[in-house]
């Protein structure tokens, strides 16, 4: 029988376990997603990189593998995030996840439907404004995750956000195993995120060439690279990255555009909407014209990597934890046995506090 763990996560979204499978691009399909679910985590798919009839299709395929809670991750300053939203409420979607925060209205709108809304934040202040506006939790990641991060680690990240709201706060970043999960639970958090973790399951459907690459990398073997799309972004270090790195701007501004183009191509994407999506990630990020246009590698880099498993031409987004883990469990032995060690962990640590007590009465 498979021990629990209730939280104001678990409590809030109706799932089982207290563990968030990250919406990740080309990786959370409905597969993953379902298989999470399914386990009793909360799933959360990965819609920027889909067309909107492609996000209808993944929802459909989802909610036919699973009756349980999952999410979509949505991008707030997407030109069709309200399509999106609307199609979330429709389906009765359980969570809308963010990478950036949506505004108040947009968060009021889904709350007034049902929805549970939970942005991604990278400081303290941010997760102050999303409180304010009505966000139900957030998802906090430290400098150690994948992807795009920040400079700060999440062992100060994550208390400075606890101190500074009182709603739900999940922990992202560094998370693999039950430790990590008894220790976010000690600092106060309401549950764990994980992104290369359920990267490296049986059900991700990541090439198996691609999966064997990110076991035999070691701790050491990821970079922070502003290379990739002007953002900080936390990958695999390959020579491909290496050239990046080496590379000047205006090579990298023209290997961008011949990324747009494809991207718009492999979507359907008009140059309009692509457009208005820059726009709007200058006006949200404060970029600069060279970072919006250098933006339009990143889905055509990590497709190249993460679908088509071409380790050489394409960019893999990595965690440190890469580094650390060694196997490839399906989605129900990875949440199982985290939780039955972080259950253990905090068994022992609760032992621990007993022991003193009973040494203090002894001396009494």
């Amino acid at each position: 029988m498979t021990a629990h763990l209730r939280t104001a996560l678990t409590d809030l979204v109706g799932i089982e376990h207290p563990i968030v499978q990250a919406g990740m691009g080309w990786v959370a399909g409905p597969g993953l997603v379902s298989a999470t679910a399914q386990a009793g985590g909360l799933g959360i798919l990965a819609s920027a990189t889909m067309t909107l009839a492609e996000l209808e299709a993944a929802i459909a395929k989802t909610k036919a593998r699973t009756a349980k809670p999952f999410g979509v991750n949505i991008r707030a300053d997407a030109a069709d995030a309200r399509e999106r939203m609307d199609l979330l409420i429709r389906e009765k979607v359980a969570v809308a996840s963010f990478a950036l925060a949506p505004d108040r209205d947009l968060i009021a709108r889904l709350k007034d439907a049902g929805v549970v809304v939970i942005p991604s934040i990278g400081a303290a202040k941010h997760a102050v404004k999303v409180a304010s506006w009505g966000a139900d939790a957030v998802i906090v990641q430290g400098g150690e995750g994948g992807g795009h991060t920040g400079p700060v680690a999440t062992t100060l990240l994550l208390p400075s956000v606890l101190d500074a709201v009182d709603i739900p706060v999940v922990a992202a970043g560094g998370f693999f195993d039950g430790r990590g999960l008894a220790a976010a639970l000690s600092y106060g958090a309401a549950g764990i995120a994980m992104g290369t973790r359920f990267l490296l399951t049986q059900e991700s459907a990541v090439p198996d060439a691609v999966k064997q690459e990110y076991l035999r990398r070691q701790l050491q073997d990821t970079v922070v690279s502003v290379k990739v799309d002007g953002m900080p972004h936390r990958v695999l270090n390959t020579e491909l990255v290496q050239r990046l790195e080496q590379s000047g701007r205006w090579r990298g501004l023209t290997a961008a555009l011949g990324n747009a183009a494809r991207f718009k191509s492999m979507t359907g994407m008009k140059w309009s909407t692509m457009v208005r999506d820059g726009l709007a990630m200058r006006k949200t990020k404060d970029l600069t014209w060279s970072q919006v246009v250098m933006a339009a590698n990143t889905p055509m880099l990590l497709r190249a990597g993460l679908v088509d498993g071409d380790t050489r031409a394409g960019v893999l987004a990595a965690g440190q934890v890469t580094g650390i883990i060694d196997d490839l469990p399906t989605c129900k032995e990875l949440i199982d046995r985290i939780i039955a060690d972080a259950v253990a962990r905090i068994d022992a640590l609760c032992a621990l506090r007993d022991k003193k007590q009973s040494a203090a009465l002894r001396r009494e």
